[in-house]
């Protein structure tokens, strides 16, 4: 009586099982096995391309731009900009003003900047959610924090 969300190779099968449960859940696509043997492309990729520096640039990217972000709203910080065990990298998140309509903020940032990026409401806590990848340029960050400085005028 469980139907799956996402079916399985073996769903309506030419050649089922036995197992009904099986042959719907079994194989579903996030299991599919190439998934797994890109990874030595993967590895060989990171080595050849120095991910160590793209990160550790990433990472300091990331940093600039929280704090330019944290400057520009003039909001507290909500975590610290290095911790002793490297707990974050690439990935920050700012608070933005109380009352910030988040979906009609979010809608502009696209519209007007084509600038997509995470904005959250948790608990009544206006927030975004910056993520430097080894794509993002300095001038992507500098397209962002124009686009909050108009958008937060």
């Amino acid at each position: 009586m469980l139907k799956p969300l996402v079916v399985s190779w073996g769903y309506e099968s030419e050649t089922p099982s036995g197992s009904t449960f099986i042959d719907q859940h079994e194989w579903w696509g996030t299991r599919d096995l190439a998934a797994f043997l890109s990874v030595p492309a993967a590895i060989e990729f990171q080595e050849k391309h120095d991910w160590v520096k793209v990160r550790s640039d990433c990472h300091q990217l990331a940093i600039e731009t929280w704090k330019r972000i944290n400057t520009l709203t003039g909001l507290a910080p909500l975590h610290a900009a290095r911790s002793a065990d490297g707990w974050f990298a690439q990935m920050t998140v700012s608070p933005l003003p109380a009352e910030t309509d988040i979906i009609a903020f979010k809608k502009r940032l696209y519209d007007e900047y084509r600038i997509e990026i995470p904005l959250i409401d948790w608990h009544g806590n206006k927030l975004i959610r910056l993520s430097v990848q080894g794509y993002n340029t300095r001038q992507d960050m500098d397209g962002l924090l124009n686009a909050l400085q108009r958008l937060l005028a």
